[in-house]
């Protein structure tokens, strides 16, 4: 039971409060650039694209108000290009998020061996990430050509026929998903960093169990790392439908728009076309596209994301 007097509770409380709105004041000035820069260069630009998605402006022109009319041209295939690129976008991500997830995955598991050199091997591995994508664009444009290009020479050397990769409408589209892998050393890492937090005890476990290596990456390891599995499957999709460094620098969209990417023909409509406004539409259609494959995969991750602690709950 206290023994203090109700007067000096109330200057004790008083004192608490004033010292709360010291903090509260001190941590929303700390946190004031952060949120004007969301509000400034996130919630403003969304709300201007989402009125300026249902106008007819062509930046030179007062934008004049359309209803759903941009939304009603793209999906009436009056736009040819945008049931297209919305192929070949789903086409490139389908193939590409796996292979970028086994390929970094894989990766992942040799370089989390004990072996010589291996600093040098996961720095070699990850340079490639932050090379800037135009110049690995120009890279890859010289190891892809058919007659010059490196890759054609190593298959001549094997005894296999030559690919005109990113130059026919077939190829171009898994030359891009192939390409697509060299820049997998951000996922690799997160995945490294994934596999050095599973216990030694459980593989020791098993091992008493007689269990072999496969039973180790299939009981201890994949159960383990599904939450970074979850982080990178979610990552890869929505970078995969945004993906545009590729048609821009490498295809401009051909040959006959096979890599005619969504957002390379959302940018070819913006500035190209000068349709803002059809563009806007075409960036929340996206929008939207990414946000119901995201709010699936979380609805489904309960049902195949391990997580110790029981936060799957």
């Amino acid at each position: 039971m206290s023994t203090a007097s109700p007067a000096l509770d109330v200057k004790n409380r008083i004192k608490r409060s004033k010292s709360e709105k010291k903090n509260l004041a001190a941590g929303i000035l700390f946190a004031m650039p952060v949120l004007l820069g969301f509000l400034i260069f996130v919630i403003g630009p969304m709300i201007a694209s989402a009125y300026f998605s249902l106008t007819d402006y062509s930046i030179a022109s007062t934008p004049k108000f359309v209803g759903f009319g941009n939304y009603k041209r793209l999906f009436s295939n009056e736009d040819p290009f945008f049931y297209k690129s919305l192929g070949v976008t789903t086409y490139y991500v389908f193939f590409s998020v796996p292979a970028q997830i086994i390929f970094a995955l894989i990766m992942a598991l040799l370089l989390n061996k004990e072996i010589k050199g291996r600093p040098i091997f996961r720095t070699i591995f990850y340079l490639p990430t932050i090379v800037p994508g135009v110049a690995s664009a120009a890279i890859w444009i010289w190891l892809m050509d058919p007659d010059l290009g490196l890759l054609n020479q190593i298959l001549s050397m094997l005894g296999l026929p030559g690919s005109k990769w990113i130059f026919s409408e077939t190829t171009v589209i898994p030359a891009l998903v192939l390409m697509s892998l060299w820049t997998t050393g951000g996922t690799m890492i997160i995945f490294l960093a994934g596999l050095q937090g599973i216990p030694r005890q459980l593989y020791e476990a098993i091992e008493v169990d007689g269990g072999n290596g496969w039973h180790k990456f299939w009981y201890i390891t994949m159960p383990m790392i599904t939450p970074t599995l979850f982080f990178n499957l979610i990552m890869g999709l929505i970078g995969g439908f945004q993906v545009f460094t590729q048609a821009y620098i490498m295809t401009s969209g051909g040959p006959n728009n096979a890599s005619l990417f969504y957002v390379y023909y959302l940018y070819r409509e913006a500035f190209s076309n000068f349709r803002m406004g059809s563009a806007c539409a075409i960036a929340w259609v996206l929008f939207i596209i990414i946000a119901v494959l995201t709010f699936i995969v979380f609805k489904t991750s309960n049902k195949w994301v391990y997580y110790e602690g029981g936060g799957n709950k």
